[in-house]
């Protein structure tokens, strides 16, 4: 199995389990006298059991992270870890410009009070993009690979 069909199943598990608890919890009361729609602890065993194979699988997949590399050396986990750092770097820069800007007021009256940016607004988009770039194409090496590495064992 690829590691991207993996990360697929364990997805779709993760999924799964949201749903089956959703309606474990619509069905965990009802008014006495009525029956539930679906039996609740019937649907908890179904979790437990999906629960114990998102485990088995979380554990292969990182475990392949560790020992996976890209072409530039790096392992997927290191990929993985510098990704997520980029998109939080790419966040802060863009949420910190845009504060900055602000919306564009207009003040009718010259006794309305002004605001202006504390920070230099294109310089942080300039480091924004930047991120973005960085981001996606480390993501799209990480995709790539996800196709090509073979799964260790569970």
């Amino acid at each position: 199995m690829k590691l991207a069909e993996a990360l697929l199943e364990r997805k779709r598990i993760k999924e799964e389990i949201y749903a089956l608890r959703m309606r474990a919890i619509a069905d965990a009361r009802v008014q006495e006298g009525d029956k539930p729609s679906e039996d609740p602890a019937e649907l908890a065993e179904r979790i437990m059991n999906l629960a114990d194979r998102l485990e088995k699988i979380t554990v292969a997949v990182n475990r392949t992270n560790m020992v996976a590399k890209l072409l530039d050396g790096r392992t997927l986990m290191e990929a993985i870890a510098c990704r997520d750092i980029l998109k939080l770097k790419c966040e802060v820069a863009k949420d910190l410009a845009d504060a900055a800007a602000g919306s564009k007021e207009y003040r009718t009256m010259r006794s309305e009070i002004k605001f202006v940016p504390a920070v230099d607004v294109a310089f942080w988009r300039k480091k924004a993009d930047g991120y973005a770039k960085a981001y996606r194409e480390l993501d799209a090496a990480i995709q790539a690979a996800n196709w090509s590495v073979d799964m260790l064992e569970e």
